[in-house]
């Protein structure tokens, strides 16, 4: 896909999501796992009842088992090169092994649906996100694709609301280095007695220094993706950042 097309399906894709889901990503009820968006990242073709088809349903399989204890998991499947499915899931660092299980299911289930017969296809979700691909992108940085999203409601005090999500974000992602999970929350005191509330997390098969990158690059798409919003968020397929005004999960509360 060319850089323009790239642009104008990632233009379509927010107007879509703006008209359609701005109350749902407002709502302060954390328990509820929302859909955020896909992607299918190959023009590859496979069909059914195919080595490749097998493989993918295998790799699906071994993550709704493998990943939901941890929060994460890897795995390569096939050993022929041509048929290889190679896929990773990461839930949320708060979300119970229960939960985990349950998204990521639902996610194998989805993308299959949505990327049908396509090699390479990622989706997220509030408490997870599922990838897999014909390629091996384990431990590399994924800025194939990436999505804004935000709060219509904008600050009082734009200047100093912008300056206070950059510091509470800046500081997450020096303490994720030091985080096994690549998971950090943390909040900050806002105006008066408010406060701001920050998540950010990277895919476990990075190491700390190419997630901090991935991270400080996403940070820094602030102007361009929630100048002055109260809320917002940038998903990636290799990292992600969230900020509130109310407590994105329960350990904030």
């Amino acid at each position: 896909m060319t850089n323009s097309r790239s642009t104008i399906f990632f233009t379509l894709l927010l107007i879509t999501l703006f008209l359609l889901s701005p109350p749902a990503f407002g709502d302060s009820n954390n328990n509820n796992n929302a859909f955020l968006t896909y992607t299918c990242s190959s023009y590859d073709n496979y069909t059914a009842n195919t080595p490749y088809a097998n493989n993918l349903k295998q790799a699906l399989y071994q993550l709704t088992s493998t990943a939901p204890p941890s929060g994460f998991g890897l795995t390569s499947v096939g050993d022929d090169l041509q048929n290889q499915v190679n896929a990773l899931a990461l839930c949320r660092g708060d979300v119970s092994p229960t939960d985990c299980k349950t998204c990521i299911q639902v996610a194998s289930n989805e993308i299959q649906q949505q990327c049908l017969n396509k090699k390479g296809g990622s989706i997220w979700y509030d408490f997870c996100f599922l990838k897999y691909s014909n390629i091996k992108f384990f431990g590399k940085i994924d800025n194939g694709f990436r999505l804004y999203m935000w709060n219509v409601q904008e600050a009082e005090n734009p200047t100093v609301f912008n300056e206070q999500v950059k510091n509470l974000l800046t500081s997450l992602v020096e303490q994720v280095e030091v985080t096994p999970k690549l998971y950090v929350i943390g909040e900050k005191e806002n105006e008066g007695s408010k406060k701001l509330y920050g998540l950010v997390q990277c895919t476990r098969d990075l190491s700390t220094a190419a997630c901090k990158k991935c991270l400080t690059d996403a940070v820094a798409e602030l102007p361009r993706c929630c100048d002055a919003k109260i809320g917002g968020r940038v998903i990636g397929g290799s990292c992600n950042f969230r900020y509130e005004i109310y407590p994105i999960v329960d350990a904030q509360k």
